[in-house]
């Protein structure tokens, strides 16, 4: 059927900003302005944005009345064990009243699927726990969507070097532990755990292409997996890892675990009854048998409260 009279031509999968505009009933200045704070679905094509009819429909629906789509729970970003259980029990606690996803990305790419609002909150973590206030905010503002954004303290953990049980302990101590002959699985490029082991190297002096890598490993428990297998020596992570692996394990420092996601998203009550969750005392029991865990700042909103 072809548009007739005054019946208007019908829209596109993909809109100019001059159709999205008359399609929201806004000016256009105000599309680009929402574009500007990443505040609406839109990609860049030869230089034109172009708006996804599809996303934006979605966009406005979530955004309806605290959002619509409070039914669910998507969550990507860094790989952690103890974020991985409670998300399991608490789906089992609400059933099938609401869908409950986790898929750990690595904390570069969950960012970006934050930002195209393909999930609603992402975890990241980003170095030493001591630099964690300045690094997580400055990394959030490379996002243009930041300005939305919230970050939640999830916990402390212990990060440092997961090692097989079969090397000998002269093999593991010291200077020893980074000799060419040891078998590395590592992480790729924009995984906390990735940027972690770089500071461990920088105290070290000792540079990433000198490692023997023989496993490129998309999760830390990918990693640990792999020393079971005997397809690596070392690779970096979490004490909480290494223990459910039975891994050795040397300490190289805490970091801080927090959940960057969307204001609105944060006022969900499907997301503060998570928060009731991490805070309960079944998440302590969890924490205290994986090992490596600080809970003591658990739910408390670290930033985005200006």
């Amino acid at each position: 059927m072809t548009a007739t009279g005054n019946s208007p031509a019908p829209l596109s999968a993909f809109m100019n900003v001059r159709q999205v505009a008359e399609y929201l009933h806004l000016n256009e200045k105000k599309i680009y302005t929402l574009v500007g704070e990443g505040g609406i679905p839109a990609t860049k094509v030869t230089g034109k944005w172009m708006f996804p009819k599809e996303l934006i429909d979605r966009w406005m629906l979530d955004s309806s009345h605290g959002g619509l789509l409070t039914d669910r729970l998507t969550i990507a970003g860094g790989d952690d064990p103890l974020l991985q259980r409670l998300l399991a029990e608490f789906s089992q606690q609400i059933g099938d009243r609401a869908l409950i996803g986790y898929t750990p990305t690595g904390t570069r790419l969950g960012l970006e699927l934050l930002q195209s609002h393909r999930v609603d909150a992402c975890g990241i973590h980003w170095g030493p726990d001591s630099e964690s206030a300045l690094r997580h905010p400055a990394l959030l503002r490379l996002y243009s969507g930041h300005g939305g954004w919230v970050l939640i303290r999830l916990f402390r953990r212990e990060q440092g070097l997961m090692l097989s049980p079969r090397l000998d302990h002269d093999d593991s101590a010291g200077d020893a532990l980074f000799r060419a002959g040891h078998r590395w699985a590592l992480r790729q490029n924009g995984a906390g755990t990735q940027r972690f082991l770089m500071e461990i190297l920088s105290r070290q002096q000792v540079r990433t292409e000198t490692l023997n890598k023989t496993v490129d490993a998309l999760s830390e428990r990918e990693a640990a997996a792999a020393i079971c297998m005997d397809q690596a020596d070392i690779a970096p992570g979490a004490r909480a890892v290494a223990n459910e692996h039975n891994l050795r394990f040397i300490s190289f420092g805490w970091e801080c675990f927090d959940l960057a996601l969307p204001r609105a998203i944060w006022f969900r009550s499907l997301f503060q009854a998570l928060i009731e969750s991490l805070r309960s005392s079944r998440c302590q029991q969890l924490a205290d048998a994986l090992g490596g865990y600080d809970l003591c700042d658990r739910g408390e909103l670290v930033w985005g409260d200006e």
